[in-house]
């Protein structure tokens, strides 16, 4: 193993690892702020218990994605120097907005909404949870602006003299085609976990004979809130997905090419569900396609031109030079494929759940009984394919047409040193998986919270002049 390839290792561990919070933590932010609007409007209890059940959850995973967030910008700086150096004027601007703006948004109303409980006015407390949830997706968008740099670099213009890449144009890098597809279709994902997850809890909530009988409203709204939103979010990364391929068709054919393991140009093209063939995808043995839908994913159109990889790789000779700029063909085409199947499945599974509590029903179905367990793994398992797709389709480069891969690593980092922090990253990130399943797993299993105000020392409130100490509200 080289230096390269425990680098790339390493950052992808660590970048998958943190993505799994990521999406809960801006879908559930937006959902807990839902559910505490309708307890604000409404004035009914279920949705203040709901709010602050599903909240605790929030602030958990929360937690969790800040501490394994940090580490990803040490990664560029480190195992990464040489990408760091010559992108940093461009990559490190919208991370600095993101980090002095959108995450002390985030942290400071998430602050004042943790310990404004019946402190702060009820709709100045709901400002701060919305503020807070503005803040997560604020700080999605600059951290995709600078990544979408990456897939299809603009406003920019490379020093001769520094070998460097300098900023020209904020604006038309902050306005990337690729981010502003990106985000929205990113946002998707998340609310398609977040509201499976709600769905999920709730609904195992439901099937337990122990759960009080005046909880249950709670949990059927619960389900209900969740469902919808999984399926809603579903048929929007449909829409945005339709239109990121256009996109990535036109900005990083090869890509696109390799999600299909498309070898030779075809017009029309089919698009496969399902292929067999031998490892590196070269030769195909049976395949279950369907006429024309990759040119319509593609084009736009059912009997658009879908270049070839073999092609795609031949106009690259030409303007790159020598060289192979396939990626990975079988992790390309099997990761998009998972990426849409995983998440479709969640989305029937919400289908299925709406339909079991339909008219007041009870959930008796074993088989969704048994899947439940299972619903917030699979949008998870689609986001995260849905990065691998994105970054591995777009090897050999790390900042496509600029600088490769196998150039942007430290020179100055030894094999050992990379293998060490991986290791220790790897084992630290196992024992941060064991707490956060577990605590997340300790107060979903707990029910909603009971509202009773609990009682407090006259003497010490006297002492306090009459109001009440700051206190975490959970």
């Amino acid at each position: 193993m080289e230096v390269l390839d425990a680098s790339r290792w390493q950052f992808a561990v660590t970048t998958v690892y943190h993505f799994l919070f990521v999406p809960l933590t801006i879908g559930l932010s937006f959902l807990v702020a839902g559910f505490q609007t309708a307890w604000v409007r409404t004035g009914n209890e279920r949705w203040l218990k709901l709010t602050k059940f599903y909240g605790k959850l929030f602030l958990i995973n929360f937690a969790m994605g800040v501490v394994t967030g940090i580490v990803q910008e040490f990664q560029f700086g480190m195992n990464w120097s040489a990408y760091s150096r010559y992108v940093g004027d461009i990559f490190g601007a919208p991370l600095a907005i993101e980090g002095l703006l959108a995450f002390f948004l985030e942290s400071t109303f998430l602050g004042l909404w943790i310990f404004g409980w019946d402190k702060l006015p009820k709709k100045i407390h709901l400002a701060c949870i919305w503020i807070a949830a503005a803040g997560t997706a604020l700080s999605a968008y600059f951290i995709l602006a600078a990544n979408s740099f990456m897939q299809w670099p603009v406003g920019y213009r490379v020093n001769a003299t520094t070998g460097r890449a300098e900023l020209t144009d904020f604006w038309a890098t902050m306005t990337n085609k690729v981010a502003l597809i990106t985000f929205p279709h990113t946002l998707f994902g998340c609310f398609l976990t977040a509201g499976a997850l709600v769905m999920a809890v709730a609904l195992w909530h439901l099937y337990r004979s122990k759960t009080p009988s005046e909880d249950r409203p709670a949990f059927r709204s619960a389900v209900k809130m969740g469902a919808i939103t999984t399926l809603v979010a579903m048929a929007g990364m449909f829409v945005t997905g339709d239109i990121q391929g256009k996109i990535m068709t036109e900005t990083q054919p090869m890509k696109m090419a390799a999600a299909e393991a498309l070898y030779e140009t075809e017009q029309p093209a089919a698009f496969s569900l399902f292929t067999i063939g031998t490892l590196d995808g070269t030769e195909e043995v049976y395949a279950l396609k369907l006429p024309n839908l990759l040119s319509f994913l593609s084009t736009g159109t059912f009997d658009g031109e879908v270049l070839g990889i073999n092609d795609v790789q031949a106009q690259y000779e030409e303007l790159y030079g020598p060289g192979d700029y396939r990626p990975n063909i079988p992790l390309a085409y099997w990761s998009f494929r998972g990426m849409i199947g995983f998440g479709a499945l969640a989305a029937l599974i919400a289908l299925w759940a709406l339909w079991t509590i339909r008219k007041g029903r009870e959930p008796t179905n074993r088989w969704l009984k048994w899947l439940v367990p299972f619903v917030p793994l699979f949008p998870l398992i689609g986001n995260s394919l849905g990065w691998i797709f994105t970054e591995t389709g777009r090897q050999p480069w790390i900042v496509f047409s600029l600088l490769k891969t196998a150039d942007g690593v430290s020179p100055s980092v030894s094999l050992a040193e990379v293998l060490t922090s991986f290791a220790a990253f790897t084992i630290l990130y196992g024992i941060l998986a064991v707490v956060e399943v577990g605590l997340l797993l300790k107060y979903a299993r707990a029910g909603l919270p009971d509202l009773t105000p609990a009682d407090t020392d006259s003497d010490s409130d006297s002492d306090a002049g009459g109001e009440k100490p700051l206190a975490f509200a959970y």
